[in-house]
């Protein structure tokens, strides 16, 4: 067996004396293992950081063996990213995230909003929003997408203010009016009916926005599974917080 790809390390662990095993979200074959021989060394160790994009060439003798990599640096971003809180926060957030997808199952679309998202954790409200629509997608080929084009009640595609934590659908301002104290809000930034739609949030809306993903993380992903929100998540969002 035998492919290239491109990839974003997500994590790299120690292998006996000289390698290491790193894990990559790749373009074409999902988030994929493999052992890089030499890669603790002082050439590769600067490459072999979460954060980075690399070109890859995985062989294995089975499909199901752990299988080696050849790693060529390519767009090296760890280095910015370690310098501070939002970039150490986001790609362990972004990492956490990606870990939750079916292990060397291809997901071109979950890779390239990875990499706009990384692009931008400069930018804190972009970030923010970024990271907020990348957990809303990452719903939605969990199987847990959240309908936000029409109103449960009328069918109405204008005026959508909330989504509802029982259907996950949209509902107008009006028909939600006397529920909403149970509803979620439905900031406007992600509302492509709306005025605000891609526009950069305000903190407001962007604290809207993670309620929101973070309330169907908990009921599809993480309470299913046993699982708490990685710690990272909280420290990315507080992140976003000090810097807006």
């Amino acid at each position: 067996m035998d492919w290239q790809d491109e990839g974003l390390i997500l994590g790299v662990r120690k292998h006996g004396e000289t390698s290491a095993i790193i894990e990559a979200m790749t373009a074409k074959h999902g988030r994929h293992l493999g052992l890089v021989r030499g890669g603790r060394s002082s050439r590769m160790r600067p490459i072999l950081q979460p954060g980075n994009f690399v070109s890859l060439q995985w062989r294995a003798r089975l499909e199901e063996q752990l299988g080696t990599y050849t790693v060529e640096a390519g767009e090296l971003l760890a280095a910015n990213l370690m310098r501070s809180q939002l970039g150490i926060y986001g790609i362990q957030t972004l990492a956490s995230h990606l870990r939750l997808l079916p292990e060397r199952d291809p997901n071109i679309g979950l890779y390239n909003a990875a990499h706009v998202l990384m692009d931008n954790f400069e930018h804190p409200e972009i970030a923010a929003s970024l990271m907020i629509r990348f957990e809303l997608v990452l719903l939605e080929e969990l199987g847990f997408g959240i309908d936000f084009e029409s109103c449960a009640s009328t069918g109405q595609t204008h005026d959508l203010a909330y989504i509802s934590p029982k259907s996950g659908r949209a509902v107008s301002k009006l028909e939600g009016k006397p529920y909403a104290d149970r509803m979620l809000a439905l900031p406007a930034f992600l509302n492509k009916y709306e005025e605000g739609w891609g526009i950069v949030p305000q903190l407001e809306q962007i604290n809207q926005g993670f309620k929101l993903s973070s309330f169907f993380l908990d009921r599809h992903i993480y309470n299913p599974r046993g699982m708490k929100h990685p710690d990272e998540r909280h420290g990315f969002i507080k992140a976003i917080a000090k810097l807006t």
